[in-house]
């Protein structure tokens, strides 16, 4: 499924190059056909017209680029859950908690002041 769509991605993203390509080929033998006399007016036209072939050639060649790179690397989640699913795992939640604690010690709690003494009083 995954192989269909990046060739139907490619060829979708062909059809504006060969589109764009089409009209710079046509203004170009326009202008050709009126000996220049057209160059002021569709010079901006053919310009902004060559600015989005470049674009869509681009993606395109982007495209062409994921198609021609083989299969896709696995995802974050994929890995995550390859690495649930595996029955050998080296860490231990409880040896971890147990680690915390032990490194913690008997740390004297904070002096907080008492709720209420701070700010505005009701009254």
């Amino acid at each position: 499924m995954q192989t269909s769509k990046n060739w139907f991605g490619l060829v979708g993203s062909a059809v504006p190059v060969i589109v764009c390509g089409g009209f710079l080929l046509y203004f170009n033998n326009v202008r050709g056909a009126f000996g220049g006399l057209l160059d002021s007016q569709l010079g901006p036209t053919m310009f902004g017209i060559g600015v989005f072939f470049v674009l869509f050639l681009g993606l395109f060649l982007y495209r062409l680029w994921k198609v021609a790179g083989g299969p896709a690397k696995a995802s974050p989640s994929a890995r995550a859950d390859a690495a649930f699913e595996s029955e050998q795992s080296d860490f231990d939640a409880d040896a971890a908690f147990a680690r915390y604690l032990a490194r913690r010690g008997d740390t004297p709690p904070l002096h907080r002041p008492p709720p209420g003494s701070f700010g505005r009083k009701p009254g």
